[in-house]
């Protein structure tokens, strides 16, 4: 395949040719790195204790979008046919796999 000038484009080795990247130095690496290190510390200093933790959950309860009365009936609902669904298909395997075993064991 050539391109419009009539030449065939080299082929990249990897994703870095691909992004046109240089080549990874020590010197670069640790460049890298310290952004890192910083953003680590940083993560370390959360919370604010057994103390403020009541005030917490108190704040993150407010975010919660709680379900309308409907929609916890619907919720219900599809909870307890999932449950019979479920109950259903256990107590039949239970039923073939004592057929089974009767009809092997038992002559």
């Amino acid at each position: 395949m050539t391109n419009p000038n009539g030449q065939t484009p080299a082929q990249p080795t990897g994703k870095r040719q691909l992004r046109g990247a240089s080549p990874v130095s020590s010197s670069t690496y640790e460049e890298k790195r310290a952004p890192a290190k910083q953003e680590a510390k940083a993560e370390e200093n959360y919370g604010g204790g057994a103390a403020q933790f009541p005030g917490e959950v108190a704040a993150e309860m407010k975010k919660v979008i709680w379900p309308t009365g409907r929609q916890m009936v619907n919720y219900t609902l599809i909870v307890f046919a999932f449950l019979i669904l479920v109950t259903v298909l256990m107590w039949g395997t239970d039923v073939l796999a004592a057929k089974l075993i009767g009809w092997v064991l038992i002559p």
